[in-house]
């Protein structure tokens, strides 16, 4: 099994991907950076010399009654799971009598047995001289005296607790490694104790770095990220050298972890992500410096964090709900790094060994998504006008503004024709500013027009009446409609305004489900081969829930049927759906009018029918829609999405806070205290949903919020001095109210009720 990351794209060699085929980390590291530095010398880079801490030393074979531990003739660990049974077998074998501490070791059934260590080369000489007859037998020399260190409590205290130390970590190893880290630690110990129990088992781990891992050593890796010390800045380099081993891991390793990570707690889940995000940022922008090594001499650090965090994204994104939402994973401090930099890297060198934060687009927020893809919509549009510039002057004739803009002339009364022939016969000119037109009106598009034609375009598309798309009042949103008919151009037409919206930063009243936007990035750059299928995603019972509870609801009660499948539904693979008042049938696979249901493939039927419902039979109308959207917006930066990130950015969030709003008003000719703007505050928080979303609509053109929320309207209430008679008047392309000067709260309620209810219209005499 092959884990991805959500955002793995499969649309050829030529295009940089997010993760790297076969990676669960979507990114490998050269052969240089895996030879690290031990904790010691990358320590002395970020303290001052008086400062510098030594690690215990290291027991060799002569002085293992002391320590517990066989060496071998070079001194060093076969492995760190050969080490700890080594310490286990010790203590096993000098009973439970000589240690003032019971531990309580777990079923060892559950951990797969280590090999021995080998004997010490020594003891096998001795062994065969014993043999011999006493006549061959030279003389034995006698042991080497070794020079007699004189150690102070200090160290003898800190080679106990790491032994200790290494004990218990043993002794947690279980397989859910489900263990509390607070045991990992000695809260009642000095720091420098505790910080010297990490160096031991960090350096005991890194002993082979490229050595083969066992289940064991992977236990142990998922054990110390758990450790609260990781949280002190004064332990980074610790930390890092932690999450470099990790990182490093082969393959499957990083499948075990992920799974492991799964089975955590969710708030012990949220603590690790938590603490990774806070080590990125840190790295990044250090309160202190000094407290860390120069950036030159650990580029290593944000890499291996980074991509220790995708392990813990894989293990939220297989577990079924999520442990955390996905925005947990999101690190506001790269909203204040070079975005476009990172973008532009991750598409020159996407399949190289160079990092990129956009290898990983789980961690970038959807407001830094949103600046990437502005700018890089912004670059595309005046490429685009550059072009046609170049063009124009090359034939000699003379340039006019208008070629830099797609200028759209429509008419209220044939809105979704003249619309569908402006951007047909406009197709070169999609990726220009957009500039609407209503023939027989004097209003200018500095914004507010533009609004207006996407708002009412929507709202006629999607009216029942009109046949395209089907409302389903049980879940409050729109499905494609499988009638089928002999032109999709107008399926086409919706996608290309979704397209256009995102493009030019307007957010559209669509209510479509979760799993259309999933199919939208299905694949999510238009695959070269016009053959290859488009808007096919994997769906299940939960995609059809959004849409169809009942539906839904109903397939989950055959799945759970205890009696009789076969007798008591009396169903065979077909599927019935109306068109035209004629009940049609559709077979789910070949002969599935003779093939009925039973206990033994239910399970096939089900997904067969999901798929079907939301897949095939709306297979035409959903590509001429994905090939519209695609049309505008076939930038890489889409690669970086989630489906829940494309429909925040074309629907906005319908969460409105009006309190928010509040704080975030500016006046013009106005103050905040002054009677008429507390008498407008007072009338609006008291307002219910479905008018404060028409004053937003009023105001703005648009009654959904923006990725930035409220803040992001840049909403301005200015002082009208005209008569209190008249109604407030908006100006939508400013996001700004002109509010008359009214003397009592029911007036302005009166007035501000009649104004939002009946704004259509940029009719000017």
């Amino acid at each position: 099994m092959s884990l991805q990351t959500p955002q793995a794209a499969t649309t050829g060699s030529d295009l940089p991907s997010v993760t790297e085929k076969g990676s669960l980390l979507g990114y490998k590291m050269g052969e240089d950076s895996f030879v690290p530095p031990s904790v010691e010398e990358e320590e002395e880079d970020g303290e001052e010399e008086k400062e510098k801490e030594k690690l215990p030393p290291i027991l060799t074979a002569s002085n293992t009654a002391g320590g517990g531990l066989e060496r071998g003739t070079k001194s060093q660990f076969s492995t760190f799971s050969s080490f700890i049974s080594t310490i286990n077998q010790k203590k096993e074998a000098a009973g439970s009598s000589s240690s003032p501490t019971q531990l309580v070791i777990p079923n060892i059934k559950s951990v797969r047995d280590l090999p021995p260590i080998c004997l010490d080369v020594r003891q096998k000489q001795r062994i065969s001289i014993d043999t011999l007859p006493p006549d061959l037998k030279a003389p034995v020399p006698p042991e080497p005296s070794l020079p007699i260190r004189t150690k102070t409590m200090k160290d003898f205290q800190c080679n106990q607790a790491i032994k200790q130390e290494l004990l218990l970590t043993r002794a947690r190893m279980i397989e859910t490694c489900s263990v509390d880290p607070g045991h990992l630690t000695f809260v009642d110990k000095p720091q420098d104790i505790q910080k010297s129990v990490l160096k031991g088992i960090i350096n005991g781990l890194l002993q082979e770095w490229k050595g083969p891992r066992t289940k064991d050593d992977l236990r142990a890796y998922c054990i110390l990220l758990q450790n609260p010390q990781f949280s002190n800045t004064s332990t980074y380099v610790i930390y890092a050298h932690l999450l470099r081993q990790i990182a490093t891991l082969a393959e499957a390793d990083h499948h075990f972890l992920a799974h492991w990570f799964k089975k955590i707690s969710q708030r012990r889940f949220k603590q690790l992500v938590d603490r990774l995000l806070q080590f990125i940022s840190l790295r990044l922008f250090p309160a202190k410096p000094e407290e860390f090594p120069p950036m030159i001499k650990c580029t290593w650090w944000i890499p291996s964090a980074t991509k220790v965090l995708s392990l813990f994204n894989a293990a939220n994104s297989l577990a079924n709900p999520a442990i955390i939402p996905y925005t947990d994973f999101y690190n506001s401090t790269l909203d204040h790094i070079d975005l476009m930099e990172e973008y532009h890297n991750w598409q020159c060198y996407g399949n190289s060994h160079r990092f990129s934060f956009c290898q990983y687009p789980f961690i970038i927020s959807i407001a830094a998504k949103k600046v990437i893809i502005q700018r890089d919509s912004e670059q595309q549009m005046i490429s685009m006008a550059r072009q046609s510039l170049v063009d124009k002057v090359s034939r000699r004739q003379r340039p006019d503004m208008n070629m830099l803009f797609l200028n759209l002339k429509v008419r209220r009364m044939h809105l979704v024709s003249d619309s569908l022939d402006e951007l047909t016969r406009k197709r070169a000119d999609l990726k220009k500013k957009l500039k609407v037109t209503f023939v027989g009106e004097a209003g200018l598009d500095m914004g507010g027009l533009t609004k207006e034609w996407f708002l009412l375009l929507i709202r006629q598309i999607f009216h029942p009446d009109y046949g395209m798309f089907t409302y389903h009042k049980d879940s409050h949103c729109h499905w494609f409609s499988s009638y089928k008919c002999d032109d999709y151009s107008e399926f086409q037409l919706v996608g290309a305004l979704m397209g256009l919206a995102v493009y030019n930063s307007i957010t559209l009243d669509i209510r479509f489900p979760p799993c259309c936007y999933k199919k939208l990035l299905s694949p999510p750059i238009v695959p070269c081969d016009q053959n290859t299928p488009v808007g096919i995603s994997g769906v299940s019972l939960d995609d059809l829930c959004h849409i169809m509870p009942e539906l839904a609801h109903g397939l989950r009660e055959l799945l759970s049927y205890e009696d009789n499948v076969e007798e008591d539904f009396y169903s065979t693979f077909q599927v019935f759906q109306e068109e035209f008042g004629v009940i049609k049938s559709h077979n789910l696979k070949p002969g599935g009018d003779k093939i009925p249901v039973t206990a033994q493939n239910r399970k096939e039927y089900v997904q067969l029918y999901v798929d079907f419902i939301l897949n095939k039979s709306i297979y035409k109308q959903f590509a001429a829609f994905y090939y519209g959207f695609h049309s505008v917006c076939d930038s890489y930066a889409l690669m970086l999405l989630r489906p829940e990130e494309v429909e925040i950015l074309v629907c906005g969030s319908p969460e409105l806070d009006m309190y928010a709003l509040q704080r975030n008003t500016q006046y013009d000719g106005y103050l905040k205290t002054d009677l008429t703007i507390r008498y407008f505050w007072e009338v609006v928080l008291g307002f219910p949903l479905d008018l404060q979303k028409k004053l937003l609509h009023f105001t703005t053109g648009s009654d959904r919020v923006p990725v930035g929320g409220m803040a992001d309207l840049n909403f301005k209430i200015s002082k009208s001095e005209t008569s209190t008679n008249w109604l407030p008047v908006a100006h939508t392309c400013f996001n700004q109210l002109c509010l008359p000067p009214y003397k009592s709260k029911k007036e302005l309620k009166q007035k501000l009720v009649i104004g939002i209810s009946n704004a259509e219209g940029f009719g000017l005499e």
